[in-house]
C-alpha cells in the first residue's frame, strides 16, 4: 500500500485497526511514533545495482490503556510528515515490536489495516544458478483408481 492510498482510506474510517495475518490485532491503545522515509541502494548477487524509497510507519504500545489514534491524528501526523521530510508517494513498511523489531507490508481488507509477513527473496536467480520451480503434473483421481498412474511421469 502507498502512502496516497492510506490518505484515501483514513477519512473513511471511525478508528484504526491493525491485524497480523495470524489474525491477532495490535492493541488498539498503539501509538505511531515515527513516520519517515528510508532509501535503500544495494547491489543484488548478479550484479544489479538497485535503489527503493519506502514510507516507515514505526507502532509502538505502551501502558497508556486509554490512548485512540483517531483517523484524523494520523493523517496529520503524514502531513507533518509530508511537509518537514519532503517524503514522496512510496510504500508504506510497519515496523513493530516482537521479540525483535518486525518489519511488515502494509494491506487493508474490511476496515482492518493487515500487517502482511514480508520475505526474502533472490533478485537475480537467473545469474546465480537458482533453478526454477517446475510444476508436478497433476494427477486425475480417475487415474490413481484405475492404476493408469505410470511410476515414471512423476506423479508418484
Amino acid at each position: 500500500m502507498n502512502l496516497s492510498t492510506i490518505k484515501t482510506i483514513l477519512p473513511q474510517l471511525s478508528k484504526i485497526l491493525f491485524q497480523f495475518e495470524d489474525g491477532t490485532t495490535v492493541p488498539s491503545h498503539f501509538h505511531v511514533t515515527e513516520i519517515g522515509q528510508i532509501s535503500k541502494k544495494y547491489i543484488d548477487c548478479g550484479g544489479t545495482i538497485r535503489h527503493e524509497n519506502k514510507i516507515n510507519f514505526q507502532l509502538w504500545t505502551a501502558d497508556d490503556f486509554d490512548h485512540r489514534l483517531a483517523p484524523s491524528k494520523l493523517l496529520d501526523i503524514i502531513a507533518l510528515s509530508e511537509k518537514h521530510l519532503n517524503i514522496e508517494d512510496a510504500s508504506i513498511e510497519v515496523e513493530y515490536q516482537g521479540t525483535t523489531i518486525m518489519t511488515f507490508d502494509l494491506d487493508f481488507e474490511n476496515d482492518i489495516f493487515i500487517l502482511k509477513n514480508k520475505q526474502t527473496d533472490c533478485l537475480a536467480k537467473d545469474k546465480c544458478g537458482i533453478p526454477t520451480k517446475v510444476e508436478k503434473p497433476r494427477i486425475k483421481m480417475s487415474e490413481l483408481q484405475n492404476g493408469s498412474c505410470n511410476p515414471s511421469s512423476g506423479c508418484c
